[in-house]
């Protein structure tokens, strides 16, 4: 109902102003009888009668010319809200927030930004530099860079760099002290790097890939960090 009111309320704006069916008609795309018969139907609907019909013309009535005038700044307003956002389209503008990890931040964003923010300088952007895997819809952000498997299945995903590969380092000195380890679990019984995570709680558990499976090895250390790019 409010779908048909909205509809037939924009015809009868256009009729009114028009003082015809034919050219009304032709603006919205109807035909003329269509268009007739949706005006009786809204005046039907409403209990009033909004147009006055000759064989030659048409005119609002009394309650049909009040509430073109009520209603023409509110059209008007639409239609320049509209036309506005036709403008964004070819003319960006407005402000971005993202969210990005360390990495992702010093890696892929902030390379590309100086080309972008001379592309688009009617664009703000502003980034918050977070490892906590903050809730890109609860806090409003409009996007976010995640690892492939942090992404929620829900997400709008778009894949803006290559798969990155970890690596296990460590120190010469160390490596000669305490020995290189052979396997993935020999690390549990080294003085390993740990990270904590806000969102996780927990400490960090090192990804491995063993014959296509996940693996993941808590290890021990007496460090434990925040953020990856402190360990570099």
């Amino acid at each position: 109902m409010l779908k048909d009111n909205i509809n037939d309320l924009i015809s009868f704006m256009v009729v009114a102003r028009e003082r015809s069916f034919t050219r009304a008609a032709a603006q919205l795309g109807v035909s003329q009888s269509a268009l007739s018969h949706a005006m009786r139907n809204l005046e039907n609907r409403l209990d009033v009668r909004l147009l006055t019909r000759t064989t030659r013309n048409v005119a609002p009535t009394e309650a049909g010319e009040k509430l073109y005038q009520r209603l023409s700044p509110h059209l008007l307003e639409i239609e320049q809200e509209i036309s506005a956002l036709r403008d964004s389209r070819e003319h960006p503008a407005g402000n971005i927030r993202l969210t990005a990890g360390e990495h992702a931040m010093n890696e892929i964003l902030w390379p590309k930004l100086k080309a972008f923010m001379q592309q688009y300088p009617d664009i703000n952007i502003e980034v918050t530099v977070d490892n906590g895997l903050t809730d890109i819809v609860d806090a409003r952000y409009d996007a976010g860079v995640r690892l492939g498997e942090q992404v929620a299945r829900d997400m709008i995903a778009v894949r803006i760099a290559p798969d990155m590969r970890m690596a296990v380092v460590g120190s010469p000195a160390y490596l000669e002290k305490y020995g290189v380890p052979q396997t993935p679990h020999d690390l549990q019984q080294h003085r390993c790097i740990n990270m904590r995570l806000p969102t996780r709680g927990g400490l960090y558990a090192w990804e491995f890939e063993q014959n296509g499976e996940p693996l993941r090895v808590r290890v021990e250390g007496q460090l434990i960090l925040n953020c990856p790019a402190a360990t570099a």
